[in-house]
């Protein structure tokens, strides 16, 4: 069955950064999909600004080559690539100039009918100049949309003054903070699956769930990106993304799918979160770096030899886990293990939901013991769904247990493609629909939790523990689970 595909009004999107490897990489080739399903049309315009010099044609040229590069060639129509380049054109401005943009306000339509909004994939720096300039060029307008990217800050303080900057300009119901993991289909496949069914709500609680891991895993190394030896994994994964999962995963049933209902649900976590500070960060903790190794049969290097010069000796962390606890009545006494890290066995992200073992068991003389069930959650690769149930294995000869899935793979369930986050993120931005956007309080909460881990590892003496390139990780994130008389899922999905 083919999803319905629903047009949005025709829209100005304006794209801030607009030669960057963002813009190349996910945006063009999101908005060319949705383009290609008939979500929109050429009364669109997607216009770049970047201070490169560049005329339309040349600019076009690169979103051509952004299609042919980054879409797989079966989607690729040339027809309707065309179509979609006709949308595209280009604003040379360089946004730390104040005079630099009266040619962007020759781009922009007035019809109140079209959809403005502005993609700021620039630094951060530079979100607060941007938010001022629109707003003093006469560019803003209340129906107006602002998309940010992280990182918004590195730490709540910096957050604030980020968000503060933003604020002056734009109301927070115009304001679109983005995190991609947000946007893929298994994630919101976790609401329909708890508050779609009645299977699970009435189990989704401490009295049935003994813990939730949560991993996001790769493969690819940090390479030689001055960025993430400036944040670190707890910044780059866990403060965002990570959280959200564990939001999803722990919050109550909201009153709708309104977007500030869900939202409100999710602050209640995160507020919720037990605070790791002072001695229980070392306990509740476990930070690494990882040195050289064997990758999908390749060898690689250590992150110490990847870093130029200047930056020998960065204790800049590439692998974080934390044992979370959430304190209210639902999860009281359920720990969620969070991991994360670069230069892992695999390149994977999944939910894990663990729940506790039978309170008998009536097969005594059986071969194989009842294994408790567990629910497996894959986000990325092969996006799916398994629930593990025991069952008899079939034949003759007695009692045999055997631990297997009930399996619920989008490719093999659906037999379509599945659109990539940016895809529905881009568009829901021009729909005005924020669900899958962070608010800023959210943010800020989860910065609240975030901080005092950074500070304390940072007022330590200690060097993030090394682990080889292409394991799971230092050990002592296995002595982190493992002293809790529970073990990491690393078997097959």
């Amino acid at each position: 069955m083919s999803a319905r595909i629903i047009p949005v009004q025709p829209f100005d999107y304006v794209v801030f950064g607009a030669t960057g490897d963002l813009t190349k990489r996910k945006l063009i080739p999101a908005l060319y999909h949705r383009f290609a399903d008939g979500q929109f049309d050429e009364r669109s315009r997607i216009i770049g600004v970047s201070r490169t010099e560049m005329s339309d044609k040349a600019f076009q040229k690169l979103a051509r080559d952004a299609v042919t590069e980054f879409v797989e060639a079966d989607y690729q129509d040339k027809a309707t690539v065309d179509k979609f380049i006709s949308c595209f054109s280009y604003v040379a401005n360089d946004v730390s100039n104040r005079d630099g943009w009266a040619d962007l306000e020759k781009a922009l339509r007035t019809d109140p009918e079209i959809v403005r909004a502005f993609y700021l994939a620039v630094a951060p720096s530079l979100f607060g100049p941007i938010c001022e300039y629109l707003d003093n060029k006469g560019y803003w307008r209340r129906d107006a949309r602002v998309v940010v990217e992280k990182p918004l800050g590195h730490d709540l303080a910096s957050s604030m003054e980020i968000n503060d900057a933003i604020s002056e300009v734009f109301a927070e119901d115009q304001v679109y903070r983005i995190d991609h993991y947000l946007g893929k289909e298994t994630v919101q496949n976790l609401l329909a699956l708890r508050f779609g069914n009645i299977l699970f709500e009435p189990i989704w609680d401490a009295a049935h769930i003994d813990h939730v891991q949560i991993t996001v895993s790769e493969d690819v190394g940090a390479g030689t990106r001055g960025y993430y030896d400036d944040s670190g994994a707890l910044r780059d994964m866990v403060q965002n993304h990570m959280m959200q999962l564990l939001c999803l995963v722990a919050m109550e049933p909201p009153a709708s799918d309104d977007a500030n209902a869900l939202r409100d649900e999710k602050l209640k976590v995160l507020r919720s979160l037990k605070p790791i500070t002072g001695e229980s960060v070392s306990k509740c903790t476990v930070r690494g770096q990882y040195k050289g190794g064997a990758v999908n049969g390749g060898s690689v290097a250590g992150y110490q030899d990847e870093l130029p010069e200047d930056k020998k000796g960065s204790k800049t962390e590439t692998f974080v886990a934390i044992k979370a606890e959430v304190e209210n009545w639902r999860w009281s006494g359920v720990p969620f293990y969070l991991r994360t890290g670069k230069r892992l066995a695999n390149r994977v992200s999944e939910i894990v939901i663990q729940f506790r073992a039978i309170p008998h068991s009536i097969f005594d003389h059986a071969e194989g013991a009842p294994k408790p069930n567990r629910l497996v959650i894959r986000l990325q690769p092969d996006e799916g769904v398994k629930l593990f149930l025991m069952i008899k294995d079939p034949g003759p000869g007695g009692m045999r247990l055997r631990e297997v899935p009930l399996n619920l793979s989008f490719a093999e369930t659906f037999n379509e493609r599945t659109p990539e986050a940016y895809e529905r993120l881009l568009l829901d931005v021009i729909r005005g629909n924020q669900t899958l956007f962070m608010r800023r309080d959210e943010l800020e909460a989860a910065w609240r939790w975030i901080d005092p881990i950074r500070e304390a590892w940072d007022n330590s003496s200690d060097a993030p523990q090394t682990y080889t390139s292409g394991t799971w990780g230092p050990t002592g994130s296995v002595a982190l689970i493992e002293r809790d008389g529970r073990t990491w899922h690393e078997g097959d999905y």
